[in-house]
């Protein structure tokens, strides 16, 4: 039976600290996450969960899920809410002059990256999306990484109604796809696409300039971009819609866990900050630091580190001592 708590692929990553064992890693919180899709009898029969969409904890800070409906819920919702605009800009539909491409980013974290969860993950996100363009339905395309993905997706949409067009393909076809098939999308979302597929991504994304463009739980890291050559400056032009990485810090007798967080809402990308959330001994998570732009690993290790110093026992006793000292000598503290 899966484990119902909330669960993050693991990452190990290198730190100069010798003290600290750092990690993105798998997380464990105190709140219930299951790791697989509902089986269809335990599916609920309403087709939009009961889950409130909304990204908010306060006006400052977005609010981590709970549970991994919620997750799929305020991904749908960012991206939808951000997609809306460019949709109905009737600057895309001219061409009158030369505009920036929408190009976005999102990343929900999974344990299974089987054909059938992927599939149904899709499905979930982008066959029931409030999407509405003005006198047409939407049509979105995905573009999946493997044949197995793409024949499993086609199977799962094909077994349900739904009132956006969706059409599954796999990327290495794509090229060899009647050229028609690809303009007449409104959107394309690359799901699960892997490094070596980038430069195809680059070919299809400027083929459907200046409709918008998706990358969908990418399958290298956001540290790998730096070596991407050429192509870090394309990638690096998707704007994260939203995103969700759990981490770890493991000092010598005390470990923290926390999150990265973040939530575009009602479709307005600038002045969405990341949040580092921390999870306290009760349970709760606690905005710890916020970044304009995405926080480097070493951007995050310093914020843990810190809170790791101030409540580890070795740093406790190092103060004790250095009370001790003032005590014997006489001098203030």
């Amino acid at each position: 039976m899966a484990s119902k708590l909330l669960q993050i692929p693991a990452q190990t990553i290198k730190t100069s600290n010798p003290l600290y064992n750092f990690k993105q890693t798998t997380l464990s919180l105190s709140f219930s996450f299951s790791t697989q899709y509902l089986d269809e009898k335990q599916k609920p029969k309403s087709r939009i969960p009961h889950l409130s969409p909304k990204c908010t904890l306060s006006m400052s800070s977005p609010k981590p899920p709970t549970t991994k409906e919620e997750a799929i819920l305020q991904a749908k919702t960012s991206l939808s809410s951000t997609l809306e605009k460019p949709l109905n800009n009737p600057k895309l539909a001219g061409k009158l002059k030369k505009i920036k491409q929408p190009r976005f980013r999102v990343e929900i974290p999974v344990i299974d990256d089987s054909p059938s969860s992927l599939s149904q993950l899709a499905l979930q996100v982008f066959g029931e999306m409030p999407l509405r363009k003005k006198g047409s339905k939407i049509k979105i395309l995905i573009l999946w990484p493997s044949q197995d993905l793409t024949q499993a997706a086609i199977e799962v949409f094909d077994s349900r109604s739904s009132d956006i067009l969706v059409q599954n393909i796999d990327i290495s076809s794509v090229l060899d796809e009647d050229i028609r098939t690809v303009n007449s999308a409104d959107v394309a979302v690359f799901l699960a696409p892997e490094a070596s597929q980038i430069a195809v991504i680059k070919t299809v994304s400027d083929s459907l300039y200046p409709r918008p463009v998706v990358i969908f739980n990418p399958k290298w890291g956001f540290e790998e971009e730096i070596d991407f050559g050429e192509m870090s400056g394309f990638v690096g032009s998707f704007e994260v819609v939203y995103s969700f990485m759990g981490l770890e810090v493991r000092g010598i007798l005390s470990k923290k866990k926390g999150v990265i967080f973040k939530c575009v809402r009602d479709g307005v990308l600038s002045g969405e900050k990341w949040n580092v959330f921390v999870e306290e001994e009760e349970g709760e998570l606690r905005v710890v630091s916020r970044f304009k732009a995405r926080p480097s690993i070493t951007e995050v290790e310093n914020v843990l580190y810190n809170l790791m110093a101030i409540n580890s026992p070795v740093t406790k006793s190092a103060k004790f001592l250095k009370d001790l000292v003032s005590n014997v000598t006489g001098k203030k503290k």
